[in-house]
C-alpha cells in the first residue's frame, strides 16, 4: 500500500475523521461488506468519525453496506455517507436523512445518454456478448455507463466480481478513451472513470475533492485532520480528485489492505 502523510507515518493515528472509498476499498466491487470489515468499522467509530464516498446511488449503499452493517445508533451518528460521487449526502439522525441532493437537469441527463451512444459509435465499440442489467443508468444526480451492465455482481455474485476484474485488466485503456471523449463532448459536466467498469457523469465541479470539501464545510473538520483511503488514487482514477485537496491519503489494493489500515488506527 502507498501511504502519503505530510507529517510522517506516525500521524495516521492523530486523524479525527477517516474518509473511505466504497467499491474496491471497503468492499469488493458492488459486493456486500464482509462481517470482519463491519466489525472493524465499529471499532473505528468508537474512536473516530468516518465518511464513505462512492459512485453508487443511495439505494446501492443500502444494499451493499447499510443492510449488513451493525453498529449502535450512537456510533452511526459519527458515520457520514456520500453516494453518487458526493452529489448527495446522508447522515444519521434517528434514521438516515438526506442533507443535500445535487440533481442533474433533465436536459443534461439526456445529453449524457446521447453522448455515450455517439462516443461508442465513434470508436466502433463492441460490447461483451452478454450484458447484465442496464448499461446506462440514470441516477438523477449522476448518469453512469457500465460496460457489463449494472447488475453483473447482483446476478452472478463472486463470478460477477471476477468478470469485472478481468474486464478491467484487459480493457481499462478503452474505458479511459471513452471517458476522455465524453469529457470533450460534455465540457460543462464532470466525467469520472469510476470503479472497474464504470464511467460516471455529474454536475461540473462535483467529484471526490468536492466531497472532501463538503465534509470540511458541513462537519467542521479541517482537511489536515482527515485521512482518505482509496484504491484508485492515480491519474485517471476516480479517487485521484481527492488528492487535489491536500488531504493525507493511503492507496490500497483492496479491502484486505484497508483492514490493515483500520487496525493500525484502532490498535
Amino acid at each position: 500500500m502507498k501511504i502519503h502523510l505530510k507529517k510522517g507515518k506516525a500521524s495516521i493515528r492523530t486523524k479525527t475523521l477517516i474518509v473511505f472509498d466504497l467499491d474496491g476499498t471497503l468492499t469488493e466491487t458492488k459486493s456486500s461488506i464482509a462481517q470482519d470489515m463491519g466489525r472493524l468499522l465499529v471499532r473505528l467509530l468508537e474512536k473516530k468519525s468516518a465518511a464513505i464516498i462512492g459512485g453508487g446511488r443511495y439505494k446501492q449503499f443500502r444494499i451493499q453496506f447499510l443492510k449488513q452493517f451493525r453498529a449502535p445508533k450512537e456510533l452511526l451518528k459519527r458515520l457520514y455517507l456520500f453516494p453518487t460521487t458526493a452529489t448527495s449526502f446522508y447522515r444519521y439522525q434517528g434514521g438516515w436523512k438526506n442533507v443535500y441532493f445535487h440533481e442533474l437537469s433533465g436536459k443534461d441527463r439526456a445529453a449524457v445518454k446521447y453522448a455515450f451512444r455517439e462516443v461508442l459509435k465513434e470508436i466502433h465499440y463492441v460490447p461483451p456478448p452478454k450484458l447484465y442489467g442496464k448499461v446506462i443508468e440514470d441516477r438523477r444526480t449522476q448518469v453512469s455507463f457500465s460496460m457489463l451492465g449494472q447488475d453483473v455482481v447482483a446476478m452472478l455474485g463472486a463470478r460477477g466480481v471476477r468478470l469485472k476484474k478481468e474486464w478491467k485488466r484487459k480493457n481499462t485503456p478503452v474505458k479511459m478513451k471513452i471517458a476522455r471523449l465524453m469529457a470533450k463532448r460534455l465540457p460543462h459536466l464532470e466525467v469520472h472513470a469510476a470503479g472497474y467498469t464504470t464511467i460516471d457523469v455529474t454536475r461540473r465541479g462535483i467529484d471526490k475533492a468536492y466531497g472532501i470539501h463538503q465534509i470540511r464545510k458541513k462537519l467542521h473538520v479541517p482537511i489536515k485532520n482527515m485521512l482518505f483511503v482509496g484504491d484508485a488514487i492515480y491519474p485517471g482514477g476516480n479517487d485521484y480528485a481527492a488528492v487535489k485537496t491536500g488531504v493525507d491519503y493511503v492507496q490500497v489494493l483492496g479491502p484486505r489492505e484497508t483492514a490493515k489500515i483500520i487496525r493500525s488506527i484502532v490498535r
